[in-house]
């Protein structure tokens, strides 16, 4: 049968530890085994705590996949992810809100960068709060946060690990902005009367605040956020739950509304000392804290090798985002509504993935090290499949309730023909966003490479954009059947 698979390779071939302290897919001389154990979907790697269970008499007991053993799992999936994906879609809907106040204020009006750098520094910095909670997770499951010592160095060695990625990727923004500076409209249509009250900065201690504005909201974003998830993990730990199934879209929504709301009041104070030294002192004084967070990190075992490593697909990440970007400025006022429902598109079908990921990545790094993940001790682990088949009935009703709210506050009216469309084209988001999750998640580990560390930055960005693609599309196809989605909300001027 094929959900009862035995896991010889990886009980008598022990897999020495990469550097950054996981486990590398073992390597026999048979290749096809090899490609078997790493390519099958994650399969084995899923199954293989529950097959490598052995009794007293040493003989290998048989896998039971019957549904009174898988129950326990379906219904932790849909009683811990529901409630989670639900808070990540209001969190999403505060962000949206948010941003559209945030860029009427002051400071964003007279700094042009400061708008700019807006979607770059949400995209980099959510993505660093989603690995944390991965690599996180994984810690919890494999039984490493377990022993008070070992949980203390990993949790501060992570937290000091943030810092110094949030300094890092927020000055990488900051410089980008300057770059878009010079080519990018000096000020939305919207805000052009304002703008012409307002008197305009530019210039290099433009850059220095805009710089100092984006490192400390980061960086302070990073120390909350980051706090408050290594304490949720370790509650779910302590709780029995599994953080796979919480953390990741948790961290997601959070991310970026707490960092939006630090950029926001940051640039507000920054911006009324713009031309002293305040600014840059600001910037030394972050870039120091870094560099001591940087040479802690290097000193704590658990955590030293990570400081090399994730940097790729953060970048990459950035530059698939830039063609979100493209992709919502070209039609955000061509289609009425088009933002507030990219805002759900695009960041559920990406939450539900990072969950997958998560998981994935999780039960990759247990059968290698030929554990049981405490969390599913006793009862029999979920396929892949049906994994993605849970999370996806899970989803669909998330979608439903927030076109229903929106439609109901009077937010959009949308006729039913747009409403049946766009939950088709939400599912096929969700599928699209597991298969890529499953894929990426074993190419990476095939290549040696964390998924912990790796697949979410760029999961997260091609889910922004084929989110946003498919509901073009969806708009597109709607307009050409006759119908037509109309704002009921004023709009502020």
């Amino acid at each position: 049968m094929a959900d009862n698979i035995e896991l010889a390779p990886l009980d008598s071939h022990p897999k020495p530890p990469r550097e950054n302290g996981t486990y590398a897919p073992s390597h026999n001389s048979d290749d096809s085994d090899d490609e078997d154990l790493v390519m099958d979907d994650g399969r084995r790697a899923l199954l293989g705590p529950m097959a490598s269970t052995r009794d007293t008499t040493g003989r290998q007991k048989d896998s039971v996949t019957s549904t009174t053993k898988l129950w326990p799992q379906v219904r932790g999936i849909v009683i811990e992810s529901a409630p989670t994906l639900l808070f990540a879609t209001v969190g999403l809907l505060l962000t949206g809100e948010l941003l559209d106040h945030v860029s009427r204020w002051r400071a964003m009006v007279q700094v042009d960068q400061l708008i700019m750098i807006i979607p770059v520094v949400l995209n980099l910095k959510g993505n660093l709060e989603m690995n944390l909670s991965a690599r996180l997770g994984t810690a919890a499951n494999v039984g490493e946060l377990d022993d008070p010592p070992a949980r203390r160095s990993i949790i501060l060695g992570n937290l000091a690990l943030l810092q110094v990625q949030a300094t890092v990727v927020s000055f990488v923004a900051a410089g980008s902005s300057l770059v878009l500076g010079l080519v990018v409209p000096r000020a939305q249509p919207q805000l052009q009367q304002m703008v012409e009250r307002e008197e305009r900065h530019s210039g290099f201690p433009t850059f220095i605040m805009v710089a100092a504005t984006a490192m400390t909201a980061t960086c302070l974003s990073s120390l909350l956020l980051g706090s408050f998830m290594c304490g949720l993990v370790v509650a779910c730990r302590s709780f029995g739950l599994d953080p796979d199934n919480i953390a990741p879209p948790i961290a997601s929504c959070l991310g970026d509304l707490v960092t939006l709301i630090f950029l926001g009041a940051v640039s507000s104070v920054l911006v009324l000392v713009l031309r002293t030294p305040i600014p840059f002192t600001v910037a030394i004084l972050i870039v120091l804290s870094s560099v001591s967070c940087g040479l802690y990190t290097r000193r704590n075992t658990k955590v030293a090798p990570l400081l090399t490593q994730g940097w790729s697909p953060l970048f990459g990440a950035m530059v698939i985002s830039s063609g979100t970007g493209i992709v919502l400025d070209l039609f955000v006022s061509r289609y009425e509504g088009f933002a507030l429902l990219a805002v759900v598109i695009s960041g559920l079908p990406g939450a539900v993935g990072a969950i997958f990921t998560s998981r994935l990545s999780t039960r990759l790094h247990a059968a290698a090290l030929s554990l049981a993940p405490p969390a599913t001790s006793g009862s029999a682990e979920p396929s892949p499949r049906l994994v993605m088949m849970i999370l996806l009935l899970v989803t669909l009703p998330v979608e439903i309730i927030f076109l229903a709210v929106i439609r109901g506050l009077g937010w959009l009216h949308l006729p039913f023909l747009f409403i049946a469309m766009s939950v088709l084209f939400f599912c096929t988001a969700v599928l699209s966003s597991l298969l890529i999750a499953r894929a990426l998640t074993n190419f990476l580990w095939s290549r040696n490479l964390d998924p912990d560390m790796y697949a979410l930055p760029i999961h997260s960005a091609l889910m922004d954009l084929i989110g946003q693609l498919l509901l073009v599309l969806c708009f597109e196809i709607v307009s050409l059947l006759g119908a037509k989605v109309e704002v009921k909300i004023p709009k502020t001027t």
